[in-house]
């Protein structure tokens, strides 16, 4: 049997990618928690593994070769584990160019967009004073997070799932349409997306990882308000611990 891979995480979209891929694929794993709101990413253990100081990543003891490797940015990762286990990453090349086509969309667009659309829309206000840069920028991104829906909505109109058959770019996507009500979207006005939104959501392994680490999530929504202003601030560049 496989040595469990470790997955550094956190309870966020980008994680919950890699949680619900390692379920779905069935590999064994052992989640290390990488409190984001502490600092703990900037700690020189885990920089050794995620230069950009961004969760997740993983470390396969069961590498190529049989040698550990390290991976980090999540859509790497999605295509590393689809190559080790030959699953959910296509069979032939031109199913591959496919699903990297819409793996490459939510890394440059659906993530990017919507997570600063959460930013403007729930955490500007305790950082910038000036409110037209916050009305602005909420405005700017909603929108942007809006017109992705919309193409999302498009590509699975007669398609259960973004590709065709399940894949990593359905992994992908399903975690940042999770907070679609914080982003400022009607879910109803893209009818595919939901049901697809919901399918996902039905499985069993997807519900599994994204339960991963979810009281990891609520301690941090419980900490006292200077504790959350601290967090912010690594958060958000204002400084690291």
């Amino acid at each position: 049997m496989s040595r469990p891979i470790e997955l550094y995480y956190w309870p966020t979209p980008n994680g919950w990618k890699i949680s619900i891929a390692l379920e779905e694929m069935g590999l064994p794993y052992t989640m290390i928690p990488v409190n984001i709101g502490a600092g703990e990413q900037f700690k020189p253990d885990f920089l050794a593994i995620s230069p950009n100081n961004r969760m997740p990543a993983i470390v396969d003891p069961d590498g190529p070769d049989g040698q550990p490797i390290s991976v980090f940015e999540s859509g790497a990762i999605l295509q590393y584990l689809g190559r080790k286990t030959g699953r959910f990453y296509g069979t032939s090349e031109r199913e591959r160019v496919e699903i990297d086509q819409w793996l490459m969309w939510q890394m440059g667009g659906l993530g990017p967009m919507a997570g600063q659309t959460h930013h403007f829309r729930q955490y500007a206000a305790a950082i910038v004073s000036d409110q037209r840069q916050i009305a602005y920028g909420a405005i700017r991104y909603t929108n942007e997070t809006h017109r992705l829906y919309g193409v999302l909505n498009k590509r699975l109109d007669g398609r259960d799932f973004i590709c065709g058959q399940l894949s990593i770019a359905d992994f992908a996507c399903w975690g940042w349409v999770v907070p679609w009500k914080n982003q400022g979207i009607i879910l109803d006005e893209f009818p595919h997306l939901k049901a697809w939104f919901e399918r996902m959501g039905a499985r069993d392994a997807v519900e599994r990882g994204f339960k991963l680490g979810a009281e990891l999530r609520r301690q941090g929504l419980q900490t006292p308000g200077k504790a959350q202003e601290e967090a912010r601030k690594v958060l958000f560049g204002q400084r690291a611990r």
